[in-house]
């Protein structure tokens, strides 16, 4: 199973991450299969650097993002763009839009 998770890089005081893909029985600083980008929580405001095209790659291969990665796709809007991309049409306002047509009528 692969899965999108964060790998600690840094000093001991001064840690930023890498987002990798690497297999589950991987050591969080170990072998990974490919970089998506870096995350540097000690800068203010926090600096999140990503490829898209690459983490929408492996989310459609199936690749399951950790609690923390999923968290900062999500800032992002990565995770959103994913699920317009796999369930177009569908977003929520589709309803909204219709009930509206519906009063003009």
């Amino acid at each position: 199973m692969v899965k999108i998770r964060l790998r600690r890089l840094g000093a001991k005081s001064a840690p930023f991450y890498r987002m990798v893909v690497a297999d589950v029985a991987s050591p969080r600083d170990g072998r990974f299969i490919e970089t998506l980008g870096h995350y540097d929580p000690s800068k203010h405001p926090q600096v999140v650097q990503l490829r898209e095209d690459r983490v929408i790659h492996w989310l459609s291969r199936g690749a399951t993002p950790t609690r923390t990665a999923r968290s900062l796709l999500r800032q992002q809007g990565i995770l959103k763009r994913w699920h317009e991309m796999r369930h177009p049409g569908c977003g929520g306002a589709g309803v909204a839009e219709g009930a509206e047509e519906a009063a003009e009528a």
